[in-house]
C-alpha cells in the first residue's frame, strides 16, 4: 500500500481566550467542546477537531500577493439554498459575515470571522468525494 494522506484531522486557530471562544464557537457555530484548559480549548466542527490556542494578538489570517487578507480554512453546504441558509443564519446570530460572492468558479461562497477575527469560507458545493460519502451516509 502506497503511504497518503487521506484527511485533515485537525486545524490549530489562535484565540485570545479559549474559554470565551469555545463559548462562542458552541452557542453560535453549534461545535463540541471536549477539552478546555487555561491554554486551549478542543472543539468537533465540521469532521475535524479544533485546537482553540491561546496566543493574544494573533490570527490563522494571512494578506496575499494583492495585499487582501485571507482565510485559511473553507467549509462546505450542500448547495446553494444551503449557503443562502447558512448565510442567514448567521447573519441572525450576529456573526461577522461577508455578502454572497460569485469568484467565477462553480457555486457561490462568503466569508465570516469568530471573536478574534479569524476568517473562515463557505462555499456552496461539497467535494464529489465527500458527496458520495455524505449521500451514503444519509441513506
Amino acid at each position: 500500500m502506497v503511504s497518503q494522506l487521506i484527511r485533515v484531522g485537525t486545524i490549530y486557530i489562535p484565540v485570545s481566550d479559549p474559554k470565551e471562544s469555545s463559548n462562542w464557537y458552541s452557542d453560535v457555530l453549534k461545535a463540541k467542546l471536549n477539552y478546555l484548559d487555561e491554554d486551549k480549548a478542543i472543539m468537533d466542527l465540521a469532521d475535524i477537531s479544533l485546537f482553540l490556542v491561546k496566543s493574544p494578538g494573533q490570527s490563522s489570517n494571512f494578506t496575499d500577493i494583492n495585499g487582501q487578507e485571507r482565510f485559511i480554512l473553507t467549509y462546505e453546504v450542500d448547495g446553494l439554498e444551503a449557503l443562502e441558509s447558512l448565510h442567514n443564519e448567521f447573519m441572525k446570530r450576529g456573526i461577522r459575515v461577508g455578502e454572497i460572492e460569485n469568484r467565477g468558479h462553480a457555486g457561490r461562497n462568503f466569508v465570516f470571522s469568530d471573536l478574534d477575527g479569524n476568517k473562515f469560507d463557505v462555499w456552496s458545493e461539497l467535494s464529489p468525494q465527500f458527496k458520495g460519502r455524505f449521500d451514503k451516509e444519509a441513506t
